[in-house]
């Protein structure tokens, strides 16, 4: 009798596991999704305080990341201090805090825009000092006034974040199309939300934050 439990002994260990590190995501950290040669997967990024002071607010990036990233992060830095001027114009965070931003896995090399979302998440979650939505992964490129820009790769990216168990996925509302182009097994147990700009993830990842 084949079982769930001996089924690797007939065909092998799983061709893909789930990237997931955390059944909830802790302050400052948040689930992308990226295209790789091998298709989807998911990742994290991670932002922390490294030091405090006045007047030192900056950014600093590890994790292998490629030009372009390490642009999404200097934009996403730029973004987050904006929106937090526009939530509570009192609180000082980012311009006296030295921020350290890493992507796992430290080994492997990583490029492109569609983390530039999910890096000002964990910029905002840092300084408003609170998780985002559980279960939430995300992938979108931002401009500097926070406009979402479509990405590729969605169909993989879709998939992934289904194996890893995710159940909330924002994705650019330029991507509409491909994910109506997706077959329903694929979409279904997922709450897949658009956006066109920031506010409307902001909105998602941190509810009742804005009211």
């Amino acid at each position: 009798l084949v079982t769930e439990e001996n089924l690797p002994d007939y065909v092998g260990p799983p061709a893909f596991t789930t990237e997931r590190i955390w059944d909830q995501t802790p302050v400052g950290v948040v689930m992308g999704l990226a295209w790789t040669a091998m298709g989807g997967s998911t990742l994290y990024v991670e932002a922390s305080v490294v030091e405090r002071g006045e007047g030192r607010g900056a950014i600093t990036t590890t994790g292998s990341l490629g030009d372009v990233m390490k642009e999404s992060a200097l934009i996403a830095h730029a973004c987050a201090r904006d929106c937090l001027l526009q939530l509570d114009p009192e609180n000082d965070f980012f311009q006296n805090s030295r921020i350290h931003v890493h992507v796992p896995a430290g080994a492997t090399p990583k490029d492109g825009p569609s983390a530039g979302c999910t890096m000002i998440t964990a910029l905002l979650s840092l300084a408003l000092g609170r998780s985002v939505l559980p279960d939430l992964a995300m992938t979108g490129e931002v401009t500097l006034t926070g406009r979402i820009l479509p990405v590729g790769g969605i169909k993989e990216k879709v998939i992934a974040a289904r194996r890893s168990g995710v159940k909330t996925i924002l994705i650019p509302h330029e991507n509409r199309k491909d994910v109506n182009e997706l077959a329903e097994e694929v979409k279904e147990g997922l709450d897949i939300r658009f956006a066109e700009t920031y506010k409307e993830i902001l909105d998602i990842a941190f509810p009742n934050t804005t009211d």
